[in-house]
């Protein structure tokens, strides 16, 4: 890890924890997880910035460059990074996909986007995945709502015993969209073993629409009380990394990385040793 990244991560005692879990075996694999809204490499840090600033949403700017490249000191410490926000190539990234780009700067072997909007030339709004570990099956889903371009990316690593499945996506602002978006998630995980949801969903821990996926599925947030949004001053859970009760879960933290409108939420999880990835 850079001497960047490490001050960074070193910095967030307030906003993780240690969960519990008496850590990897030999043989047992863990995973680091990062989920990151980066805003197409914008940094905002104030709400007068989405005015004043509207202008870069649509054309290039080197700040957003800068910006990229600093949160590529950031993501190279991790396994898998689910990146929501990023551009798949258009005039406001001049012409970047910015995941390929952040996975080859970062020295990840394996890269996806999912582009859900396009706005001609001028911006594809993606989700965006670095992987350390070859995938089994790629899935793009597109989610319910009224005004299309939200989806989901659904990935299955795994061997020649359990599969794991990670998906990550970028949820609607409207609470009866939301919901049925994650009732549409749901059915997509009820059947699985080994999950990993993971996104900026828009919603708080306590509210109607994450309960109720909760409620009616394996899933669980071990530490509900992270708060990534805005990231100038966090007083909003709306980043979630969600996992199966087959999955030990050692630590999960905010990181102090504001180099966007919402911080990045981190996780590190031990799978079952009938989970062996491939890299």
């Amino acid at each position: 890890m850079s001497e960047t990244a490490k001050s960074m991560v070193n910095g967030v005692a307030a906003q993780g924890s240690t969960i519990g879990g008496e850590g990897a075996g030999a043989d047992i694999q863990s995973l680091r997880l990062l989920s990151y809204n980066i805003q197409t490499g914008m940094r905002t840090s104030s709400y007068r910035d989405y005015l004043m600033r509207s202008w870069q949403t649509l054309v290039p700017h080197p700040e957003r460059s800068r910006n990229i490249d600093q949160i590529s000191g950031l993501v190279g410490d991790f396994d898998l990074v689910g990146l929501q926000e990023v551009d798949a190539g258009s005039l406001r990234s001049g012409f970047v996909n910015q995941t390929r780009y952040l996975g080859e700067r970062a020295g990840f072997p394996y890269w996806h986007d999912q582009t859900n909007r396009r706005i001609g030339r001028l911006a594809r709004h993606s989700n965006g995945l670095l992987s350390r570990y070859r995938a089994l099956r790629i899935r793009e889903h597109p989610l319910p709502g009224m005004i299309p371009g939200r989806g989901a990316l659904h990935i299955t690593f795994g061997g020649p015993r359990d599969d794991l499945d990670l998906i990550l996506m970028h949820l609607a602002l409207g609470q009866r969209t939301r919901m049925r978006q994650l009732a549409y998630v749901a059915g997509l995980v009820r059947e699985l073993k080994h999950v990993i949801v993971m996104g900026d969903l828009n919603c708080r821990s306590d509210s109607r629409e994450l309960r109720h996926l909760l409620d009616t599925t394996a899933l669980r947030e071990p530490l509900p009380t992270l708060y990534t949004y805005p990231s100038w001053a966090p007083r909003r859970n709306i980043d979630h990394i969600l996992v199966s009760d087959s999955l030990t879960v050692e630590q999960a933290a905010v990181l102090d990385y504001p180099l966007s409108d919402h911080l990045p939420i981190s996780m590190r999880v031990v799978l079952p040793e009938s989970v062996v990835l491939v890299p």
